[in-house]
């Protein structure tokens, strides 16, 4: 017989306040996705700080090859799955391919995701250009992660997953752009793939939290999609995500084990970094 996931009792709610507290004292923020209620329970348990139903779940929930066929309402529906799991975990939403073209639509769309999903936060992918579609989800009272780096979205016009942000012009680009971003209204910026000393600088410019995937260890956090550090994502493995189920012995132990790793900065080591 199944039960529904046990919520804790007694566990204090994260808020975006509790992250720009956890950034000046230095504390890391462990973040991981998920797109169901049975793990989003076992990483609250775990003591993960942000849970992020990404599009991801497109390959490794779907099977698609890209993240790019997932729409809003297949976001929506995990959601709904992911927040009856957590307690004290954050939950953020990714906004999916073409969700987000102008005001208007980012708003709707945005607005669904909270409301119907339970979304305390929504996450956006692109660069300074979507600075005026921040705002507006800002002044609305819309909490924004804004992604650069990788965008996977846009895998296409970047010609694979490739590192970003390498070369003087680039990196002054991402900078500016992670400026103008934070200017807007984004309340947490997520770098993806790009050399580790990019992301060190922004972080250190900015004021808002910075979580990075692939981008060192010198950023506020970090985050992983579930599968890849869980070894059950099929195929190649990207360089930045360690195994942690490894010597584990279970799925509760190894998610432990990298809140651990990333609280304590002994993840990421310098093979899961980029130059």
């Amino acid at each position: 017989m199944y039960t529904q996931p046990e919520k804790r009792t007694g566990a204090e709610k994260l808020t975006l306040a509790s992250f720009t507290k956890m950034k000046a004292a230095g504390e890391k923020i462990a973040c991981l996705t998920a797109y169901d209620a049975s793990f989003a329970a076992l990483l609250d348990r775990a003591g993960v700080d942000v849970v992020l139903v990404g599009d991801t779940l497109g390959m490794v929930v779907q099977g698609h090859a890209s993240t790019v066929p997932v729409t809003v309402d297949d976001v929506i529906y995990h959601l709904r799955l992911v927040a009856r799991g957590l307690t004290r975990a954050y939950l953020i939403g990714d906004m999916p391919f073409l969700s987000y073209v102008d005001v208007p639509t980012a708003l709707r769309n945005a607005g669904r995701m909270m409301q119907e999903g339970g979304a305390r936060m929504v996450k956006l992918e692109g660069t300074g250009a979507q600075a005026e579609i921040v705002a507006a989800l800002a002044a609305n009272g819309m909490p924004v992660c804004a992604h650069l780096g990788l965008r996977p979205q846009a895998v296409e016009k970047l010609s694979g997953f490739k590192v970003q942000g390498r070369g003087k012009p680039a990196a002054r680009q991402m900078l500016k752009d992670a400026l103008a971003l934070e200017q807007a209204g984004a309340d947490i910026i997520l770098l993806e793939l790009i050399p580790q000393a990019l992301a060190a600088k922004i972080t250190a410019k900015v004021k808002v939290p910075v979580i990075g995937i692939g981008a060192g260890p010198g950023v506020d956090g970090q985050i992983l999609v579930l599968y890849d550090m869980l070894d059950i994502t099929p195929g190649r493995r990207p360089k930045f995500a360690r195994n942690f189920m490894a010597g584990a012995g279970s799925p509760a132990a190894a998610v432990e084990a990298y809140v651990k790793a990333v609280k304590d900065k002994s993840y990421p080591a310098p093979e899961y970094c980029f130059d």
